[in-house]
C-alpha cells in the first residue's frame, strides 16, 4: 500500500484577538469558517478552522487565539509563511482587495516560476498568494465576500527555516518528497504530482537561532492520510526514521499523530475523514459552538470562559 503523505491537511497557526482573526479570514480573505470548535488539550481558547465551502482536506488553515502569548519570533526551527493559492490571473484583484481593507502587501514576484504576493495577517503571520494554473479540489462558497473566479483554493505549500537541511530533507523522503529545484536558498520539494498543496520549501541557515512559536506563527503542519490504516503505515515509517510520534489520537473530525521534524518543526499526520461534516449539516458549517462528544458534558463551563463571536457575511451583516 502507498505509506506517502499526498499532500497539505491544515495548517495550524495562533493568532492573537480571536473576532479579528474571524473577521481578516472571513471578511477580507473570504474563507469559510466551517468549524468554530475550542483547542481539545486546552479548552479555554477556541479553534477556528477556515476553509472552502465544505471543508475539503488540504483547503484548511486554522487558528488558536492566544492574545496574551508573546509574538512570534522567527528562526530556525520554524515555518517562515504559508502560501495560499488563488486562481490564476487573479492577483490585481487581491491586490486592490486587500489595499481596500488596509492590508500592507509585497511587491508582486515569481518564485520557481510562480507569481506570488506576500503580505501579513493583522497579527504578523506570513501569507503568500500564489496563482495555480491547474485544478484542484475545491468547492466555492457562494456566500463568500469574494466572487467565486478569485476564491482562496487552499493551501499551496509552506516553508520552513533549518539549520541543517539533511536531516529534515531524509524526513521528507521519507514521506514520500522528493527535490525538484533549488532557488535563492530555498530547497523545493513535492509529494505525487507536486500539485498545489503538494509542496514544501525549505531554507538551510547554518548557526541560525532558534525561532519561538507565539502571536503569528505556525503551531504544526498537517499532512494528508488517506484512512487510518495508511496513516499507521507512515507513522510506522516515521518511529522507524528514530523520531517519536504519538499514538493515534481521535480529533473526531480526523485521526491525529505528532511529532517534531528533525529540526524542531511540529507535525501532524491527519486522516481525510470523516471530515467537517460528521457532526454539522453542510450548510450550517461553523455557525455554532461544536464539541466533540467528550467535552460535550463541559459545555456550559467551556462556553462561559470563551468570548462570542461574529461572522461577517458577504453583505457586511455579522451573525453571532
Amino acid at each position: 500500500m502507498n505509506t506517502n503523505t499526498t499532500g497539505i491537511h491544515h495548517i495550524t497557526c495562533i493568532s492573537g484577538d480571536a473576532q479579528q482573526n474571524v473577521d481578516f479570514y472571513v471578511g477580507v480573505l473570504g474563507m469559510r469558517m466551517v468549524k468554530k470548535s475550542v483547542n481539545q488539550d486546552a479548552t479555554d481558547t477556541y479553534h477556528l478552522f477556515y476553509a472552502d465551502a465544505v471543508g475539503t482536506p488540504g483547503t484548511d488553515l486554522t487558528f488558536f487565539p492566544w492574545p496574551e502569548m508573546g509574538p512570534n519570533i522567527p528562526g530556525a526551527g520554524s515555518v517562515a509563511d504559508i502560501s495560499l493559492a488563488i486562481p490564476a490571473g487573479s492577483l490585481e484583484y487581491w491586490q486592490q482587495r486587500l489595499a481596500d481593507h488596509g492590508v500592507a502587501v509585497g511587491e508582486i514576484e515569481l518564485r520557481f516560476n510562480e507569481k506570488t504576493l506576500p503580505f501579513s495577517d493583522p497579527h504578523g503571520l506570513a501569507l503568500t498568494l500564489v496563482e495555480i494554473t491547474g485544478e484542484r479540489s475545491f468547492a466555492p462558497w457562494l456566500q463568500s465576500p469574494v466572487p467565486e473566479q478569485y476564491q482562496v483554493r487552499g493551501m499551496h505549500s509552506v516553508r520552513l527555516l533549518e539549520r541543517e537541511l539533511a536531516p529534515t530533507q531524509q524526513l521528507l523522503e521519507l514521506m514520500g518528497f522528493s527535490k525538484v529545484g533549488e532557488e535563492n536558498g530555498w530547497h523545493r520539494f513535492r509529494v505525487q504530482n507536486g500539485d498545489s498543496g503538494q509542496i514544501i520549501e525549505v531554507q538551510e541557515l547554518p548557526g541560525q537561532q532558534r525561532g519561538r512559536v507565539g502571536v503569528g506563527g505556525v503551531h504544526h503542519v498537517a499532512w494528508r492520510t488517506d484512512d487510518v490504516r495508511h496513516e499507521t503505515a507512515l507513522r510506522a515509517k516515521v518511529q522507524s526514521s528514530g523520531l517519536r510520534p504519538t499514538t493515534l489520537i481521535d480529533r473526531f473530525w480526523f485521526e491525529s499523530v505528532y511529532f517534531r521534524e528533525p529540526g524542531g518543526v511540529l507535525f501532524e499526520l491527519a486522516t481525510d475523514g470523516p471530515g467537517f461534516a460528521v457532526d454539522e449539516e453542510v450548510e450550517r458549517l461553523g455557525e455554532t459552538l461544536v464539541l466533540p462528544p467528550w467535552l460535550e458534558g463541559q459545555r456550559d463551563q467551556i462556553e462561559a470562559g470563551l468570548v462570542p463571536l461574529q461572522i461577517p457575511s458577504a453583505s457586511g451583516e455579522v451573525t453571532s
